[in-house]
């Protein structure tokens, strides 16, 4: 009888180990391998779905370098710079579908004490970088002050003049979301990151998605690396309380892509909120921006219409793509300051969903 198990557990062996993987996701995991080699990154984490199905979820390279420790796709936190944007903007979408925010009134109607400008600001136009708000000034990124809360957090620039007329010109600033994290606030009557917490990581099973605070242990959190001479050296520390809603959570490529699929099966709120969120705004003079509220979108090189969002850190480079029509999500992320994350990884979709083998 014994032998007979042995037998049996021989014969499960063999035939897991002569099982051939999909063509396809070997060229990927090669393809991506190549271009974490080419950015001379420590450590990449990728995971892609489709059809809701994870066909790939790993890791490569290193998530702590000191100690030679992988990286573990389902549990490496990293950080995701500005995709924080777009879970920002899903806790947005839960606040309009409640009826509890007005995207078009002054945005003192939920920051009373944020100072008036010469221009009327409204919540549509700071969550699409529409509203004037500057971004980074001199060396802003590399800040390493703790700031306990969102409000404190608008101290940086709620004082400065707006750079143009509302509406009029689109310009980037992750600042703007430290007003939208302070609007959330005031629509929600709760803390921004518990908010956040309760009503998008929670809901959605993102268990490894906080916001990064530099004085806690967080398990499985990456190092973060940059490159000097072709050496690997430690990126600056800095603590992104600064900017929570636009750049402090830290997640794994696997949490990223369930977000993903929640937004292509309206999880969170019907398709109508979701529109509100991806469709490009149009400034004042009829031309559209490749910009809704905290979601990008374009069509890439391959033809296929996505949204998402990019990111960037100090020891993080990041991308969250979904493509709609394909109902594919891709998500990957780096723990070191420059890597090829951007156009790059529409790649992944042509070698996945192309007929070519």
């Amino acid at each position: 009888m014994k032998n007979l198990y042995y037998l049996l557990i021989l014969l499960l062996f063999i035939g897991t180990s002569c099982a051939k993987e999909d063509p396809k996701i070997i060229a990927v995991k090669d393809y991506i391998e190549q271009l974490r080699v080419e950015s001379e990154s420590v450590g990449w984490t990728a995971t892609v779905s489709v059809d809701n199905e994870i066909v790939l979820s790993k890791g490569f390279g290193l998530g702590h370098y000191e100690q030679q420790v992988p990286v573990y796709p389902r549990k490496t936190k990293f950080r995701i710079g500005s995709i924080s944007k777009a879970l920002t903007a899903a806790g947005l979408g839960i606040l309009i579908e409640e009826g509890k925010i007005d995207l078009d009134a002054p945005v003192q109607k939920y920051v009373p004490d944020f100072p008036e400008k010469k221009y009327e600001i409204t919540t549509r136009q700071v969550a699409g970088h529409l509203a004037g708000i500057r971004h980074y000034n001199g060396d802003e990124f590399l800040s390493s002050k703790y700031y306990p809360t969102v409000r404190d957090g608008l101290e940086i620039f709620m004082n400065d003049t707006l750079l143009f007329e509302p509406g009029t010109k689109y310009s980037y600033s992750s600042y703007g979301f430290n007003l939208l994290s302070a609007i959330m606030e005031g629509a929600s009557g709760e803390e921004f990151l518990k908010f956040m917490e309760t009503r998008v990581f929670d809901p959605l099973g993102m268990t490894e998605t906080t916001a990064e605070r530099m004085d806690s242990l967080i398990l499985f959190r990456a190092g973060y690396y940059d490159m000097n001479e072709g050496r690997v050296i430690n990126a600056p520390f800095v603590d992104n309380s600064y900017k929570w809603a636009g750049g402090g959570f830290i997640s794994t490529s696997a949490d990223l892509v369930k977000f993903g699929n929640a937004m292509l099966n309206n999880t969170l709120f019907p398709e109508e909120v979701k529109q509100q969120l991806i469709t490009p705004q149009t400034l004042k003079n009829g031309e559209k921006t490749n910009y809704g509220m905290g979601f990008s979108s374009g069509t890439d090189e391959f033809g296929r219409e996505y949204y998402g969002h990019g990111g960037g850190s100090v020891g993080g480079c990041s991308n969250l793509i979904i493509y709609p029509e394909e109902k594919m999500v891709v998500g990957v992320i780096t723990n070191d300051t420059r890597a090829k994350v951007g156009n790059e990884l529409h790649k992944i979709a042509e070698i996945m969903l192309s007929d070519k083998q």
